[in-house]
Parts: C-alpha cells; structure tokens; sequence
C-alpha cells in the first residue's frame, strides 16, 4: 500500500456535463489568488516562436523590474546553454516582445536597458492602455486560500473584442522609466583574440647598385601589362625596389619573379601594394648553391671481403691470404 491512488480526479471527470473528448487535454482550472501572471495565448500558442523562446518569455515577463536579464544571468538559471538562449532572446525582439538597446550613464559608462512588451501587436495597433508599467504583469500581495478542487473543462475559444481607436490627446503619456546603476562598475574581460603578429621587413640586397634599382622598377611598372589589377604609383613602386633587387642579386629571372607577383590574384583586389610586399616578402628564394655544393659527397672507402686458404672464413682485408685466427695458429708453429 505505498502507493496513493487520488480518486478525485475520476470523480471529477464522472460529474463532467456532455460527452468527453476521446482523446487532448483536459483543463484543472483553479483559480489563482497570489503569484500569478497573466500570458496572452498569442505569446503562449505563438506559431513561429521556439519553445525555448516562449518559455524565457514567460520567465521573463513574471520578473520584478531590475532583474538581470541577460544571457550570462539566463544561463545560471537554466540548463540551456549561452547558444539556445541567445538565439531564443533574437527570436523575441524580432517578433517586438524584447527590446535591448545601449545607454549612457553618469561618469562615462554604458548600460544595457532591456524591454520586455507583453502585447507587441497593442503597441503597433496603438490599442488605449498600451503603456508602459514598471512591474510584473500581475502581482498581487494577497494571503493564498485553501484550494478548492473544481470539475473539469474544456474551455471554448472566445472571440476577443475588437479595440477601438483613441484620439491622441486622451491617451496618457507615460512617464520615463529611471535607469539604475549599477552598485560596481562593470568588468571589462579581456579579448580573446590571437596576438597579431609583427609585419615582416621587405627584403634588401647587400648591394644596390644602379643596375638593380632600374631593372627592378621596370619590371614593377611592367606588371600592368600582365595583371591589369597591379596599377602601381611611383611611390609604390620607389618602396617595393629593394624587394625585387634582393630577388635579382639570388639570381631568380624576370619572369620567375613575375610569375610569383601575378599568379592567383584575388578578386576584387584591393591594395595591390601590400599584396606585392607580401609576396616579395613571404616567397623570397633562397640564394642559389655553389659547384662545390652540389658535388656528390665522396663515399669512405671500404675493406673489401677476403676468403681465408686455410679455414676459407670471410674476413675483411685489401690483400688475401689467412683470417686472423690462422695467422695465430702458424705463428705458434713456427
């Protein structure tokens, strides 16, 4: 017997009036007195808005003024993660029940106001008592009676009465709202973003000799022939003649360096300047090796095999004749 069966709620479907639905829900309809809030079915039944959505709306709409609402505050609350509640906070201000904008306060700091409406559709109609109110939909301070168990229902849609029009001048004008500060000054955390790194120097050569400088300019006031992007200025071109002089002096042709300046170029390209001093920077060749290091590298060499006339055992030696154990055993002899 440890398990209560309540038979209250099969007398209450047995003193139902008419027929019962075979299959839905069925409403326990008891009246609330205390710590209640009243959500319109066009929030709670809403046809584009997540389940998630819903929920945090309602959490939000039966909150005090001034409690965080934020998504750090939402996610301490709730299982859901800082993903599933940001994107059911977009889904509320994109359907104008919340509003979150940027202001200022005293001494230079910012502040986050956050708006909850719990009738966008009023707002936009200008439907007469469509005003802001500091507080919970409903609250009231009243003791909570003893509940009293009512029959079963199933409510019956009831069409809601279309508003009429106010002038402009009876409705009432509503009071700004006072924004609290803060009791600490928010704390800034640092960005997480990668250190960037220094820009590597162009290129130089050891030696620019006049005969480099000016076969470096022309090549870079050639590239317009070859890439109609690469439109350089003189003073371009007078920064990126020291990195085309450097690849000169290690021996890379015209056209290698060409090839390198004007392969893949991106679309739409922006500061064809940059692009060049990256390239000239990034693909910079090496020098070119000497005869002497590309010579074969010469091998040891090494004591070729003999095979022993006395024991005819493999041993190493330039010049046959006995392995070492032999030559001990005739030395002994003699």
């Amino acid at each position: 017997m440890d398990t209560q069966h309540d038979n209250a709620l099969t007398h209450a479907l047995a003193a139902i009036p008419g027929p019962v639905p075979p299959s839905g829900v069925l409403h326990v309809v008891i009246p609330h007195t205390s710590r209640f809030t009243v959500v319109g079915n066009h929030l709670a039944q809403h046809a584009e808005l997540s389940l998630i959505a819903i929920g945090i709306a309602v959490y939000i709409q039966s909150l005090p003024t001034g409690t965080e609402v934020g998504i750090k505050a939402l996610t301490a609350r709730f299982p859901e993660g800082e993903v599933k509640i940001a994107r059911a906070l977009r889904e509320l201000e994109a359907h104008g029940y919340l509003r979150r904008t940027r202001v200022r306060l005293t001494k230079g700091r910012v502040a986050t106001r956050t708006v909850f409406c719990n009738q966008p559709g009023a707002v936009l109609r200008g439907v007469a008592g469509a005003v802001p109110v500091v507080g919970p939909a409903v609250r009231s301070t009243t003791p909570a009676p003893t509940l009293v168990r009512e029959h079963i229902h199933v409510p019956e849609p009831v069409a809601e009465p279309e508003p009429t029009a106010v002038p402009e001048e009876s409705r009432p004008v509503p009071e700004p709202v006072p924004v609290r500060e803060a009791a600490h000054p928010p704390v800034r955390l640092p960005l997480r973003t990668a250190p960037t790194q220094p820009r590597r120097p162009l290129p130089h050569p050891r030696a620019l000799t006049p005969e480099l400088r000016q076969a470096a300019s022309a090549l870079l006031a050639d590239l317009r022939r070859h890439a109609e992007e690469l439109v350089l200025s003189e003073e371009a071109v007078e920064e990126l003649v020291p990195g085309v002089a450097a690849w000169l002096e290690r021996d890379a042709t015209t056209d290698a360096i060409r090839r390198a300046l004007t392969a893949d170029l991106p679309t739409p390209l922006k500061h064809p300047a940059r692009l060049l001093r990256h390239r000239l920077t990034a693909l910079l060749p090496p020098p070119l090796p000497g005869i002497h290091a590309l010579a074969q590298p010469r091998r040891t060499p090494v004591t070729p095999f003999q095979t022993c006339d006395g024991c005819e055992r493999a041993f190493r030696s330039h010049d046959p004749g006995h392995c070492r154990d032999c030559r001990a055993q005739y030395w002994e002899a003699a």
